[in-house]
């Protein structure tokens, strides 16, 4: 390769400025309008630490229009005076992988009825603790709203389903985000308003993260009751490995930004480099040819 020397505003020393121009600024404005250039968002994948928190509330639609239900709040069972049925529930959650991290809940609810009722339909809120741990940490009370109806009175509903994390906005990289850390239903108020599922659940979308019930399939509603036999409820609920959507972080965001330019830029250097040889060695711009220097050698 043949050194070559030229003037500081000479043509070639034009050249040159204007070649490292067209090297490294093209890339930086193609990474940019390819929309790669900084990451806005960011995901990864993290199996949540849930837990159920046994705390119900169900109603039971009956025919004729009427309703009977429970919860495991006391001032709601106060209101629901004679429509109030005492059940009997029964939940265990299970680690089949032996993690430490629960993956599913099996719930059971026998609810006693009178000899004149059938269940035609039902509502049931069951409230769980929530959390991520992997980026930042998100602690938050939450709900999965089971409801299905049944064209003949039956005597058991059963569904099965995965309690999903629904975002609105990504979460941050890093930090503690405990903003829905407060419970679902506020179970101190003796007012009904508050114990009603239409105004739970509207409060409860208003959140910007939530979970919601993601059945597999439709519930399975199985027919024929005796008059002293219980309906029964059967639920089971998995808790999946969800992806968890983020803001990155500065550092994230220059890493990735830098990984993008880089790429293009091989390329330019590359393309630069032709040009000057070419420029060079066929003299279209002037300059001096510089031998290299002869090595001094010593006796």
């Amino acid at each position: 390769r043949r050194l070559c020397r030229a003037g500081v505003c000479s043509r070639a020393a034009l050249a040159l400025a204007l070649l490292a121009a067209l090297t490294y600024l093209p890339p930086l404005l193609a990474a940019y309008r390819s929309h790669g250039l900084w990451l806005k968002r960011s995901s990864y994948a993290e199996q949540p630490s849930v837990r159920f928190r046994h705390e119900a509330l169900l109603v039971g639609l009956t025919e004729g229009g009427g309703s009977v239900g429970w919860s495991t709040f006391p001032a709601c069972n106060r209101l629901l005076g004679a429509r109030l049925r005492l059940p009997l529930v029964s939940a265990r959650e299970e680690d089949m992988n032996q993690d430490g991290v629960m993956d599913r809940l099996h719930f059971r609810l026998e609810l006693p009825l009178q000899s004149t009722e059938q269940i035609l339909g039902v509502q049931l809120i069951l409230t769980f603790t929530y959390e991520l741990h992997r980026m930042s940490t998100l602690v938050m009370q939450s709900l999965a709203f089971l409801q299905s109806f049944s064209p003949v009175p039956a005597s058991r509903v059963i569904l099965n389903g995965d309690l999903k994390l629904h975002q609105r906005q990504p979460l941050g990289h890093s930090g503690l985000d405990s903003r829905y850390n407060v419970s679902v239903i506020n179970s101190s108020s003796p007012f009904a308003q508050d114990y009603d599922l239409e105004n739970i659940v509207a409060a409860y979308e208003e959140r910007n993260v939530t979970t919601v019930l993601s059945a597999d399939s439709s519930p399975i509603w199985v027919v024929g009751r005796a008059p002293s036999d219980p309906f029964v409820i059967q639920a089971t609920i998995r808790y999946p490995v969800e992806l968890i959507v983020y803001q990155p972080g500065f550092w994230e965001m220059i890493k990735f930004a830098w990984i993008q330019y880089v790429c293009l830029l091989l390329i330019f250097l590359w393309i630069c480099e032709r040009i000057k040889t070419f420029l060079f060695q066929n003299q279209v711009l002037d300059a001096v040819p510089v031998s290299p220097a002869s090595p001094i050698l010593s006796n």
